[in-house]
């Protein structure tokens, strides 16, 4: 029997209590919590005939499938380490990850292995395995060769990592959060407290899997709890409508965009959603608007706040508060504790700007092999998020600004240095700095004021344009304005309060500057 401390054993407790269930749907295929732990340990042999053993590190690069919650389980039961890999990166942004994590195993899907074939003799990584059938390569059918259905037996104890989840950095280079099995287990007690997890739910997947978000906030405490997991590949707005009324889907998680996406299409009005208990949005406040046109539809939407530092809960707005509260990121989860502190450390009187910190279970073990960068933001146990806000008298915080200046557009986190180290690339740019402006659609978009050298005269439509295939598409700017100097105090930091002033215009999406289209076929080429 494998150890009582990790995921793995989680999954293997469900099984045996409830085998018959059923656990996971996908297209027209779905498992019982028995056939999903048999698939599971299968996987877990085959990784381990590969040569995974306790701490090795396996990345998973592909959009939502199940493949990517059995080498999440399997995984586990080995006591090795899962990382899912962002498949919005470019190439050269993925190498520097896998690098970094050191991967023993990559499982990716078939539709990236343009991208891995672009890396592949600069990866130090000792075995592939391609999602389906490609020359030469070891297949994910070929991990399911030893037929066992025992467990394997590796004890697993709750503090050692679970998952290393990367996340930007303000220096431009991604850091690997690493969870421990106890962090998820945790945050999944917080979020089952906070919005009534039920074995009966029926819960859509469709946030991508590779975010702390739509892998722990519904998913991984559902198949918990013996629910069901729809899962879906990609976030299509009336496709999810649809699913939501062929399943009887019960509970989401989404990011704001998302739902105001679905309640804009046609067939929002027509759907049978009747089924919807609670949808949970993370990512940005939820308009006020947009609350009452789903609560109009007898749905309630709870909000919450969270990093992938927190796994992710870090607190909650409970639905029957979210009028009252309007714009609040809620109250602290059961089991966690949340501050306002000051520049010390010390907490600040309600009503006063400091910084959200946060201490419990569920906050991270530290940065992968990033002691220096773990010390900064863990401090006697509390973890300092960078995000200012204030509590009011009912003890409920609002996110007022980010100490490190992070965008976030559509649920994505954009570190502006990231932007700015590409844009300096360009030999036209003397200097540039990165902000985020409102957008009606994405919440927060990128626009860069760029300071051209001199005798140039290169143009924002160059500029985007520079940026294909460089970055992620949600990194890249939506807007760029030029100025002749860039404000600075007197230690030389630019200061990026006075350009939100003077250039944070908000946008609508008749506002963007689109790539051309030579710069368009770039960006599929990478």
């Amino acid at each position: 029997m494998a150890s009582d401390h990790g995921l793995g054993f989680q999954l293997t407790r469900r099984a045996a209590l409830s085998p018959e269930r059923t656990a996971l749907i996908f297209r027209e295929e779905s498992w019982t919590y028995a056939e999903l732990n048999r698939v599971v340990n299968r996987t877990a042999y085959g990784l381990h005939d590969l040569g995974v053993n306790p701490g090795d590190r396996v990345g998973f690069l592909g959009l939502n499938h199940p493949r990517f919650l059995f080498t999440l389980f399997a995984t586990a039961k080995l006591g090795a380490v899962f990382v899912p890999l962002n498949f919005r990166l470019t190439a050269p942004e993925l190498r520097f990850i896998i690098g970094d994590a050191g991967l023993h195993t990559l499982i990716y899907e078939e539709h990236f292995a343009s991208v891995i074939d672009e890396i592949r003799d600069e990866i130090p990584v000792r075995e592939l395995v391609c999602g389906s059938p490609r020359e030469g390569e070891r297949t994910f059918d070929d991990l399911q060769h030893d037929q066992r259905d025992a467990d394997p037996d590796y004890p697993v104890e709750g503090n050692a990592t679970a998952w290393i989840m990367y996340t930007s950095g303000t220096t431009g280079r991604p850091k690997g959060a690493m969870l421990s099995h106890d962090n998820i287990l945790w945050n999944n007690i917080n979020a089952s407290l906070a919005y009534d997890g039920l074995q009966d739910d029926r819960t859509l997947a469709v946030a991508p899997l590779f975010h702390i978000g739509g892998l722990n906030v519904t998913p991984i405490g559902s198949l918990w709890k013996g629910a069901t997991v729809i899962l879906e590949q990609m976030f299509e707005p009336g496709l999810v409508l649809e699913l939501i009324e062929r399943h009887r889907i019960t509970t989401m998680f989404g990011v704001p965009a998302m739902f105001l996406f679905m309640a804009q299409h046609p067939d929002f009005a027509t759907r049978d959603l009747s089924s919807v208990r609670t949808f949970v949005v993370g990512g940005a406040p939820v308009p006020l608007e947009l609350l009452r046109t789903y609560r109009q539809r007898g749905i309630d939407v709870l909000q919450g706040y969270g990093l992938t530092e927190t796994a992710p809960f870090a607190s909650f707005l409970p639905a029957d508060m979210a009028e009252r509260k309007v714009g609040s990121a809620g109250i602290a989860p059961f089991f966690s504790e949340v501050r306002i502190v000051d520049d010390n450390g010390l907490p600040v009187p309600d009503g006063e700007r400091g910084e959200i910190v946060v201490k419990g279970a569920n906050v991270m073990k530290g940065y992968w092999n990033r002691p220096d960068a773990t010390a900064e933001v863990i401090v006697d146990g509390w973890f300092h998020t960078g995000d200012i806000g204030t509590r009011d008298a009912d003890g409920y915080f609002y996110i007022l600004d980010r100490k490190k200046d992070m965008i976030i557009s559509g649920g994505e986190n954009v570190y502006p240095a990231e932007v700015e180290d590409c844009l300096y690339q360009h030999p036209e740019v003397r200097e540039v700095a990165v902000i985020g402006v409102q957008h009606t659609r994405w919440g927060e978009t990128v626009r860069a004021v760029v300071v051209r050298k001199e005798g140039s005269a290169v143009t924002e439509q160059e500029l985007i344009d520079f940026t294909q295939g460089k970055l992620a598409r949600y990194k890249q700017p939506r807007s760029v304005v030029f100025t002749d100097l860039l404000p600075r105090n007197p230690a030389g930091k630019v200061i990026k309060f006075d350009l939100r002033e003077q250039f944070g215009q908000p946008m609508t999406d008749d506002d963007e500057v689109r790539p051309t289209q030579a710069a368009e076929e770039a960006r599929a080429a990478t």
